[in-house]
């Protein structure tokens, strides 16, 4: 299983970006896809998953309201649409895939992924 993210960048505070993880190997209509952060300094902490078809979802309190997570199983990708960026979201951000339909009790465990993508930075600056 490989997964490749992708669409990190530098974005003003406010402002919107997409992130894009495709997973070779491994069809997301039976697995859940989970999206973490590590901040500089800090460990990593989970941010958002979806499970399945995508009807099941989890995000971070701190993110919830600002943050959706969908899930394209024709292309096999995830998206994860970050709005209303703040300077707190600046952080490597990971995909990572279990080949299970985790639990929701579960989905925010970072022992619970089986397989990691390599990360993608985002910067949220003026």
């Amino acid at each position: 299983v490989q997964l490749q993210a992708s669409g990190g960048g530098l974005v003003h505070p406010g402002g919107s970006l997409r992130l894009a993880c495709v997973a070779s190997g491994r069809t997301l209509s039976s697995s859940t896809m989970g999206w973490f952060r590590q901040a500089p300094g800090q460990g990593r902490q989970f941010v958002a998953a979806v499970r399945g078809s995508g009807r099941i979802t989890k995000f971070a309190k701190s993110v919830k309201d600002r943050f959706t997570i969908s899930s394209d199983n024709a292309r096999n990708t995830v998206y994860l649409q970050m709005n209303s960026l703040k300077s707190d979201d600046t952080a490597v951000y990971y995909c990572a895939n279990s080949g299970r339909q985790l639990i929701t009790s579960s989905m925010d465990i970072e022992g619970s992924y089986d397989y990691w993508g390599q990360g993608t930075l985002v910067t949220v600056s003026s």
